[in-house]
C-alpha cells in the first residue's frame, strides 16, 4: 500500500481533481496511512457485516461522491500518467470501461522504499527501476486478434480486471455495484453487468501499473478456477463452462422469453410454451404476460367461464418454475443476455433458441427478425441483444428508433421462418401424439412379418432338402 499511495503522489493529473480512499478490510494490525501519499487521501473501515475485495471496494465507492471510480489493487505501482490516461476517455463518453495495462514483476530486494518510488515516477524511470515484467500472455493475445477490442463483440468484457479499472459512477451503480458475494472473480462478474448495461471496453496502453508478484489466480491458477466456478456460473450466463450442464438452471438465465397470453387461445399459448419447455436449450426464463388478477378463488363458471383461457394457462404453468405470470410486458432484466418475444401460436423447433441465439452471436448482431414471407403475417417472434438495446437506450433515443440504431451499431440478422419455427400442418420434429398406438402397430407388424418369414423358410427347406435353402439363408443374412 505504502507503494502504491507514493506512486499515486506523483501522478501527472491535477491533484485537487484525485480524492484517493484507501480501504482496511480487517487488517490485522490496522491500517495507518504513510506520510508519503497525495493530498486528499482517506483511511476507511469496511462494515464489518462483510468482508472480500468486492465488499471493500464497494464500501470505498460508497465513501465518495466522485463522478468517476477507479480501482487500484493495493500492490500496483501507477506509472506517471495512469490516472491522467483513464481519465481522458471519461470526458468523452459516460458508457467507457477503461482498464490499464498491468504487468507484473517481482519487487526489487533492496531499494524499493516509498521515497524512492515516488521519485522514480514523477521522473519517468519506473520502467528502468521496477524492470519490464510481464503481462498476462491470454490477454495479450485477445488484444492482439481483437484489434484492441475492437472487433471484440460481446466477449470484450472477459479481458476485464480489477487491478486497474475505471467507469462513471452513474454506470458503476447501475450495474449494481460490486457483488459482496463473490469472493473471488468480482471484477470478472462486474465487467460483465457492465457489458449487459452496454458499456465499451478500452484497454489504455498509457495507463501502465506494475503489479508486485504475482497474483493468486496465476500462482494457484487451477485451485482459482475450481474455487471460483460455481459463482462465476451462477451469474454469468456467458461463463463457457456453463455450457457443459445445458440442462441446467441457473440464477440467471441465458434467455428471457416474453409471450403475451392477452386475449389469446389456451391451444395456442401451451403449444408455444411447451415447445420452448421441451426445446434443447433449458436455460431459459418464461414470462406469460396476461390477466392473471381475473384467476380469482370462490364460485366460477368452467366450460363457459370467460376468463376460461386464462385459468386453463394460469393452472397449466403454475408448477412450472420456468415460468412466471407477469401483468404487464416487463423491462428487460439488464443481466439476462437476450430477450426472445413469441407469439402464441408459434410452434419452435427444439433447436430454435439455440439457433437464434447462435446466429446473434456469430453475426454479432443485436436484433434477429425472422425474413419476411411477403405473406402479411404479424412479427412471431424477435430476439434482442441485451446489450445493445441498453446502450440504445442509454443514448437516448427513442423506442421507434432503437431498432434503426442496434442495426446500426450491432447489426440486423434475419433468419428464415422454416430454420426455427414449424410450418402449419407440418409434423415437425416433435413426435405425433398417437406415438404409442404406432409404435405398438409397428412391433405386431413386425412380430406377424417375423413368422411369415420363418414359414417361407420353413417351406423352401422342404422342398429342397435344405440345400438351396442354405443359400438362400446365407446371401438374405449376409
Amino acid at each position: 500500500m505504502d507503494l502504491t499511495l507514493a506512486s499515486l503522489a506523483a501522478q501527472s493529473y491535477p491533484v485537487h481533481l484525485m480524492e484517493v480512499v484507501v480501504v482496511d478490510d480487517g487488517s490485522e494490525p490496522a491500517l495507518v496511512l504513510p506520510p508519503i501519499r497525495p493530498e486528499n487521501t482517506r483511511l476507511v473501515t469496511a462494515p464489518a457485516h462483510g468482508w472480500g475485495p468486492a465488499h471493500a471496494v464497494q464500501a470505498g465507492v460508497e465513501a465518495t461522491e466522485a463522478p468517476v471510480v477507479m480501482r487500484l489493487d493495493a500492490d500496483m505501482v501507477a506509472d506517471r500518467e495512469h490516472v491522467e490516461a483513464h481519465l481522458r476517455w471519461h470526458h468523452l463518453a459516460d458508457y467507457l470501461a477503461v482498464m490499464g495495462r498491468v504487468v507484473f514483476t517481482d519487487a526489487p530486494d533492496t531499494g524499493l522504499t516509498a521515497t524512492r518510488t515516488r521519485e522514480r515516477v514523477e521522473d519517468g524511470s519506473a520502467a528502468d527501476f521496477l524492470g519490464p515484467g510481464n503481462t498476462m500472455e491470454w490477454v495479450s493475445e485477445v488484444l492482439e486478434s481483437t484489434d484492441g477490442l475492437r472487433t471484440a463483440g460481446h466477449r470484450a468484457w472477459e479481458v476485464f480486471t480489477g487491478a486497474t479499472a475505471s467507469v462513471r459512477r452513474e454506470l458503476f451503480e447501475s450495474a449494481g455495484g460490486m457483488d459482496p458475494a463473490m469472493a473471488m472473480g468480482e471484477d470478472s462478474e462486474l465487467g460483465y453487468r457492465l457489458s449487459q448495461r452496454g458499456a465499451v471496453f478500452v484497454p489504455e496502453p498509457v495507463a501502465v501499473g506494475w503489479h508486485l508478484g504475482c497474483p493468486t489466480t496465476e500462482r494457484r491458477g487451477a485451485a482459482a478456477v475450481r474455487f471460483g466456478r460455481p459463482y462465476k456460473e451462477n451469474r454469468i450466463p456467458r461463463q463457457g463452462s456453463r455450457r457443459d450442464s445445458p440442462r441446467r438452471t441457473w440464477q440467471v438465465p441465458f434467455v428471457d422469453v416474453v409471450v403475451d397470453t392477452v386475449g389469446r387461445r389456451f391451444d395456442d399459448v401451451s403449444e408455444t410454451v411447451d415447445a420452448l419447455l421441451g426445446g434443447d436449450t433449458a436455460d431459459i426464463r418464461i414470462r406469460l404476460v396476461g390477466e392473471w388478477g381475473r384467476v380469482t378463488p370462490g364460485r366460477h363458471g368452467t366450460i363457459d367461464d370467460p376468463a376460461v383461457d386464462v385459468r386453463l394457462v394460469h393452472e397449466n404453468y403454475r408448477c412450472e418454475p420456468r415460468v412466471e405470470f407477469v401483468e404487464s410486458e416487463p423491462a428487460p432484466d439488464p443481466d439476462v443476455p437476450f430477450r426472445l418475444m413469441v407469439s402464441p401460436g408459434s410452434l419452435s423447433r427444439p433447436g430454435a433458441v439455440r439457433a437464434l441465439t447462435g446466429a446473434a452471436d456469430r453475426e454479432g448482431a443485436g436484433l434477429v427478425l425472422l425474413r419476411s414471407t411477403g405473406r402479411g403475417r404479424g412479427e412471431a417472434l424477435r430476439l434482442e441483444r441485451t446489450a445493445a438495446f441498453a446502450r440504445a437506450r442509454h443514448l437516448g433515443v427513442s423506442a421507434g428508433e432503437r431498432d434503426a440504431l442496434v442495426a446500426q451499431l450491432w447489426g440486423l440478422h434475419l433468419v428464415d421462418r422454416e430454420e426455427v419455427l414449424i410450418a402449419d400442418g407440418e409434423p415437425g420434429e416433435r413426435p405425433p401424439k398417437d406415438w404409442h398406438k404406432k409404435m405398438l402397430k409397428a412391433e405386431r407388424n413386425e412380430e406377424r412379418w417375423r413368422a411369415e418369414a420363418e414359414r417361407w423358410e420353413r417351406r423352401i427347406r422342404a422342398l429342397t432338402g435344405g440345400r438351396l435353402s442354405r443359400l438362400l439363408l446365407a446371401v438374405r443374412r449376409g
